[in-house]
């Protein structure tokens, strides 16, 4: 009986032969999709011409090369092989490639029309990486322009397809069912007691215990899968038990082993990533356990910086990671969420080209010749403020013009194939005899860090990982603090591979190196160089805020470039860093740095401050007073100190203030009068005041200031006369004395006098042209209120002789007439005395 994926191949050959793309989905138990370029290979259209087959990770990419020369019979690199970075095994007989993703984009501007290739297979394309969308974009356009007999064939087991041969021109989608065995799906929510590798290490020893078949468990990444395997090293496991981790970074010969059938009599519980979600076959699973998480970079436009998040699978992978139980026979898949929180997963994951540091790609579209992204045709065209930055960071880099096209020296960094920041360090280093290190320092930069997954917080000096490599390089011996010796194995690899590229020697002196590592990270790291604040905190050149780990040697640093920085809200956290010397800054960096004249309202001094400064990006280099700041400046900042402060900075004298409050009084009668509330005088001071401060700059100059006679310059001619009639000072009372009047509030002045010294005044007082009556605060002889009134003749009348008796009681000595409209007014005890 033929293979559900052997039963569509007919269809996808005509497919391909009649037109020039196709979307194939085969579900989970389809077969491998391997057998699609060799059923492929004789096809009369591919005229000779290979077949690339693309897969996202290298693993996939070797794994599958091998299984199809196993089918013909043949070593890889024969009528198959396989190409990816630092590894490639093909030769002139080889018809089918088997290539990482990133490959394409380096073969394409090799040969843009890829002449020699008849048909570009993008496997497993719902992963939906960078590379995968860029070199779809390129192909699309290749076939437009240069190529439109190149065959383009989309496979996917989740990938919405109607869109996906939407692109590709309303192609055919062929569609591939599968034959899975029923898997039984087990939801155990999450313990929040239990951490979640204990829950996971626990799971699996139960289903060990208590189902047939090897087990296939999946957690976000390297750390977990390393707990996890010591927590299940010592959960008494039968001897059969053979504990195998799968993750990109492992020895291929740990790989092999994980995807390989077990012994006989062993059962083998495999710890992956996602890598084993799809795109790999791992034998002999019958039982998956599902942490329900990943961990995916996110790139930050705003800060520039890329952050791993540990984010929930969608529907998609976790329908993947299910299927793999139903490969062999029935299965059981143990979930670690509930059936409620199922409902909520996302259908698909986001793809990376709307959360990537997007300059790589940039790039290589600038190389490709196309400034503007939207030019090309993209299942997701990448987020504009994405793209706004690379563009500015590669311009800094010197990658691009002004107009966004490539220059020579942009076109050197993408052949490197590395991201252009370490491009960039690596050509700024060869001139000063450190491309090793800069080698070296990219290698490791392109790595996990190989210091991390111990028992503490690794030191974030990156000096003391160049000194591990050649540590281990030169004599075989571990660093203490080295965790993973395969990485650094890959990062040697790398460093060589680049050496060679620049025709460098991969031995030499390495004194350098400490005190060429933090300039080398300057110049892939521009943004990051940042000055100490103490304490282990640091302002990088960008403006953002980040911060060593506690009891980091690095933290008292003067100045540090960082090369590792996690985007965690107001201050970054920064894992790798390495010193830098404040002349080196002024030597490589002085053609950014910018002299700029400082004038503020400093707060604590009271005082206005004027400095010269010397700076990079946010980074204050130098500051000293300035000699010959410029008096308008001065002026400005002196405005901004009194509005900062308040206008209780100014010197409010009595008179002053009585003044301002008669002119509130004035405002509020009639609005052609100026307005002198808080408000209006703090947004106008550019009007009055600031022709009074030339020369003046701190709030003990101010106390010179006049502010009496400041406030009448707002008037006009007529208004000066007018005051004192509308608003008097004073008023006469009957006793003959002038008594103030209280204009705080300008709703109701009062006039607080002794009540004795109002005897025959039949009516109140009045001001503004008698139009508004003030309101009397008649007074005891000891001064205290007796009485408020603003109708002096109702008080004659009905109120007054209650309160003489009181008064009469307190005050016998004092003259309590029995008729107030007719008795003589007094300032003494008694009239005449």
């Amino acid at each position: 009986m033929a293979l559900p994926i052997e039963s569509v191949l007919p269809d996808l050959k005509k497919a391909l032969a009649h037109g020039t793309g196709a979307v194939l989905t085969a579900a989970p138990g389809a077969g491998k999709t391997t057998m699609v370029p060799l059923a492929l290979l004789d096809e009369p259209w591919l005229q000779g011409r290979r077949i690339i087959m693309l897969e996202p990770r290298r693993l996939a990419s070797r794994a599958a090369a091998r299984y199809m020369a196993a089918m013909l019979g043949e070593h890889v690199g024969e009528t198959v092989g396989y190409r990816t970075r630092l590894d490639t095994r093909v030769s002139a007989k080889t018809r089918i490639e088997v290539a990482t993703e990133g490959v394409l984009t380096r073969l394409l501007h090799a040969d843009p029309a890829l002449e020699d290739t008849g048909l570009v297979i993008f496997d497993e394309f719902h992963e939906r990486s960078l590379h995968a969308d860029l070199g779809l974009a390129l192909c699309l356009q290749s076939r437009e322009i240069l190529r439109e007999d190149l065959r383009i064939l989309i496979m996917s087991a989740t990938l919405e397809a109607e869109k996906a041969a939407e692109l590709l021109g309303s192609s055919p989608i062929i569609r591939c069912t599968g034959h899975v065995y029923p898997v039984e799906t087990r939801y155990l929510g999450r313990s929040k007691e239990s951490g979640m590798e204990r829950m996971v290490a626990e799971t699996i020893r139960e289903a060990f215990l208590n189902e047939e078949g090897d087990i296939l468990a999946f957690l976000p990444g390297e750390g977990e899968i390393r707990r996890t395997e010591a927590m299940l090293s010592g959960a008494g496991l039968p001897p059969a038990a053979e504990i195998i981790p799968l993750y990109g970074n492992l020895p291929l010969s740990v790989q092999d082993r994980a995807l390989a059938p077990s012994p006989a009599g062993h059962r083998k519980i495999v710890l992956a990533t996602s890598i084993a979600e799809t795109s790999l076959t791992v034998e002999g699973i019958r039982i998956v356990v599902d942490s329900g998480l990943m961990r995916v970079p996110r790139f930050s436009p705003r800060t520039g910086m890329t952050r791993l998040e540990t984010v929930k699978v969608s529907r998609s992978s976790a329908d993947q990671r299910r299927g793999r139980a139903g490969r062999l026979g029935p299965g059981v898949c143990y979930r670690l969420w509930t059936a409620e929180e199922d409902k909520l997963l996302e259908p698909h994951r986001t793809p990376e080209i709307l959360e990537a540091d997007l300059a790589p790609l940039m790039l290589e579209l600038a190389v490709w010749g196309v400034t503007d992204p939207s030019e090309l045709r993209w299942l997701d065209p990448p987020p504009r403020a994405a793209c706004r930055q690379a563009r500015e960071l590669l311009g800094r880099l010197g990658a691009l013009d002004k107009n966004g096209h490539a220059t020579p020296y942009g076109r050197k960094l993408a052949d490197f194939g590395l991201h252009p920041r370490l491009a960039h360090m690596i050509l700024k280093a060869v001139p000063l005899g450190l491309g090793g290190l800069a080698c070296e320092l990219a290698a490791v930069l392109n790595e996990r860090d190989f210091f991390r997954g111990g028992t503490r917080t690794p030191d974030a000096d990156l000096r003391l990982r160049v000194e591990a490599l050649h540590v281990a390089d030169g004599t075989g011996r571990a660093f203490e603090s080295v965790t993973d010796m395969s990485a650094v194995r890959r990062i040697l690899a790398e460093a060589k591979y680049l050496k060679k590229k620049l025709g460098l020697s991969d031995r030499g002196n390495h004194d350098g190196r400490a005190h060429g590592t933090g300039l080398l990270l300057s110049f892939a790291y521009p943004d990051r160089i940042a000055q100490g604040r103490g304490n282990g905190r640091f302002l990088l050149q960008n403006g953002r805020g980040a911060a060593l780990a506690a009891n980091q040697p690095l933290a008292g640093e003067a100045y540090l470039v960082a090369a590792d920085v996690a985007d965690n809200g107001t201050e970054s956290r920064i894992y790798l860093a390495a010193p830098i010397g404040k002349e080196s800054l002024e030597r490589y960096f002085a053609h950014e740095m910018e002299e700029e004249s400082v004038i503020f309202w400093d707060r604590e001094a009271q005082a206005v401050r004027a400095r010269l400064r010397k700076r990079l990006g946010a980074i204050v280099l130098d500051e000293i007073p300035h000699p010959d700041p410029d008096p308008e400046h001065l002026l400005r900042a002196l405005l901004q100190g009194i509005r900062v402060e308040g206008l209780a900075v100014l010197p409010w004298t009595k008179t002053a203030v009585q003044l301002r409050q008669r002119l509130v009084f004035m405002h509020r009668i009639d609005r052609r009068w100026p307005d002198v509330s808080d408000e209006s005088l703090l947004s106008r001071l550019e009007d009055w005041l600031a022709p009074h401060l030339y020369a003046l700059r701190s709030r003990d100059d101010l106390q010179h200031l006049q502010l009496a006679a400041i406030l009448l310059e707002q008037l006009t001619r007529e208004q000066r006369r007018e005051l004192d009639e509308w608003a008097p000072t004073h008023i006469t009372v009957p006793s003959g004395s002038r008594i103030p009047v209280d204009y705080s509030d300008p709703a109701s002045p009062v006039l607080a006098v002794r009540l004795q010294e109002m005897f025959g005044l039949a009516e109140t007082p009045r001001i503004a042209r008698g139009q508004v009556p003030l309101t009397l605060h008649l007074l005891s002889p000891a001064m205290r209120p007796v009485q408020v009134t603003q109708d002096l003749a109702s008080f004659w009348r009905e109120a007054y002789f209650e309160v003489r008796k009181d008064l009469k009681g307190r005050y016998p000595k004092h003259h309590w007439p029995d008729d107030p409209w007719n008795a003589v007014p007094t300032r003494r005890v008694r009239p005449g005395s």
